[in-house]
């Protein structure tokens, strides 16, 4: 076989040996498998086996997409989620998880994963992460003369209630549910 001959295949042509060509493709088709699948709003059998063997990895990875903003039944509850620190001294101070909606476009593009974790943060299935999440907000208001000792994560939601025009909506009052209480260690702050 000549030289010509050799490079005329698609993976000699962009410098890759065969087996990373293969592994590439295969990791390709993976992930149009696994996205399409798990973006389709249809119960079927197939889709839902391959929804349940690669849940770990779409969740995982952030790859997820929810269709609760859409129809049949759109979501009717806004929620948000905070966090209480409690300082050595007793005072409090409350900081909001950021709202896409107070954030400039760039900053909504960089922080729509964060948004999703917000959304999905409270579910219990979701415990694992709540002392890692209350770690870093105790990091990161940590002033050594006055260091926070509990963080505690708050939900706050609304219901979204139709309002009498087709074009409008009344909120509720919110509502609050401290979910998780951390109590914050030294070496956590380092």
């Amino acid at each position: 076989m000549t030289a010509k001959a050799k490079t005329s295949t698609g993976h000699a042509r962009c410098g890759m040996s065969r087996p990373w060509y293969i592994a590439l493709n295969v990791f390709i088709v993976f992930h149009l498998i696994a996205i399409a699948c798990w973006a389709l709003p249809i119960p079927v059998k197939p889709v839902m086996l391959v929804r349940l063997l690669t849940r770990p990895y779409i969740v995982w990875s952030g790859l997820f997409q929810s269709w609760d903003m859409f129809s049949p039944s759109p979501k009717q509850i806004n929620t948000n989620l905070e966090a209480l620190i409690i300082y050595k001294d007793q005072s409090t101070e409350t900081w909001p998880f950021p709202r896409m909606e107070d954030l400039s476009y760039g900053d909504r593009y960089r922080k729509e994963r964060f948004r999703k974790l917000e959304e999905n943060l409270e579910d219990p299935h979701n415990a694992l992460l709540w002392p890692d999440i209350a770690r870093h907000i105790a990091r990161d208001h940590n002033h050594p003369a006055n260091p926070p000792e509990v963080v505690i994560l708050v939900l706050r939601w609304s219901r979204i209630v139709p309002h009498d025009s087709a074009e409008a909506y009344d909120r509720t009052p919110s509502n609050m549910k401290a979910f998780f209480t951390y109590q914050v260690r030294p070496e956590d702050l380092e």
